[in-house]
């Protein structure tokens, strides 16, 4: 089954590493990095170090989020003119409930604080999506079926997030999941915000989604099962189901990995369950590797990287495999593909 695509009309990004989507693409294409010191000791003695974004009369939590969320939100809507933008459904991609030390007021202050920042109002069908990594996944999905039923032209997809709270920092270095000298496999923590705007093709050269895909893990990072990759695996078979496509048709993939062996070593089986015929290098790519582990700024952060390499012509082909987990089992694939001006 073809699914209708979705196309990808703009992207913005804010993270440690720039300030706008064109200065991250930049940034990931070099894998430039930039942990600074947090506030926080690890239970070493060490200052944890994190991808930081700076911002002038900095206000931590909520107020933080709010104004990069609302930056990049205005970065995708800078063409768009102010009179149509309380006709757009804004889908804001935030942390999942589980997620330890999660800032509060998520689902009821957050958007508000956007809204009265940027001075508008968005549309009726607007949501707040809590599932972390996998958010922009099901942010996607969510915005197909609006355009679909006609309830919505175009949508606005945002994603923020921050692991650098005290809370947060602690459950990771307390269960050692943080990234120190003497733990190569752990993840550095980061914080950001993207947004895309999305809406039918036009035609023109862009960036399409054209399938998403779920799937749950039995074995995720925090049991003691075995693990086989079936949900990833399940997630990039649905959406390669949904798509008519087969794996062997794509050029590379770009995940949320970042830096824990387990999600390699999920990448690879998955791989090993969806790949049926041989390809000489199937490369995969990690922005966080720049951003750092930054929660729901993940799907943001690929597809970001996925338009920037496709417009800057430093990718591996048109056709994209990405793929995110949360740790708490769900797992998202989301198929892209880059078609030429005619």
């Amino acid at each position: 089954m073809n699914a209708r695509p979705l196309a990808i009309l703009k992207t913005g990004l804010m993270t440690a590493v720039g300030s706008d989507a064109m200065s991250c693409g930049a940034a990931f294409r070099s894998k430039l990095t930039n942990p600074t010191p947090t506030r926080f000791m690890d239970s070493t003695g060490t200052w944890i170090m994190a991808h930081q974004v700076e911002l002038k009369d900095e206000n931590p939590g909520l107020t933080k989020l709010a104004r990069m969320a609302a930056t990049v939100i205005d970065e995708v809507l800078s063409e768009v003119p102010r009179c149509e933008w309380p006709g757009i459904a804004l889908l804001l991609c935030v942390a999942e409930r589980e997620r330890p030390g999660r800032i509060d007021g998520l689902e009821d202050r957050l958007f508000e604080q956007i809204q009265a920042l940027l001075d508008t109002r968005f549309a009726a069908q607007s949501a707040i999506v809590t599932q972390g990594r996998v958010g922009v996944a099901v942010a996607l999905a969510q915005a197909r079926k609006l355009m679909q039923a006609g309830a919505a032209r175009r949508v606005v997809i945002g994603a923020v997030d921050s692991l650098l709270s005290w809370q947060t920092l602690m459950h990771y270095d307390r269960v050692d999941r943080l990234l120190r000298e003497d733990n190569s496999n752990g993840f550095m923590p980061g914080e950001g915000a993207g947004a895309l705007l999305v809406g039918d093709p036009s035609g023109q050269a862009e960036l399409l989604c054209t399938g998403v895909g779920f799937g749950r893990e039995a074995a995720h990072i925090d049991s003691e099962v075995p693990l086989r990759a079936e949900g990833l695996a399940t997630a990039i078979q649905s959406a390669l189901t949904e798509a008519g496509r087969a794996m062997h048709d794509f050029d590379y993939r770009i995940t949320d990995i970042s830096g824990e062996q387990y999600y390699f070593k999920e990448a690879t089986l998955a791989l090993s369950r969806t790949l049926h015929q041989p390809k000489e290098e199937f490369d995969i790519w990690h922005p966080a590797e720049c951003t750092g582990e930054a929660g729901a700024l993940a799907g943001a952060a690929i597809i970001g990287l996925a338009d920037a390499a496709c417009r800057k012509g430093f990718t591996k082909g048109p056709n994209i495999v990405a793929h995110m987990s949360n740790d708490g089992g769900q797992r998202a694939a989301v198929l892209l593909q880059y078609r030429g001006a005619p």
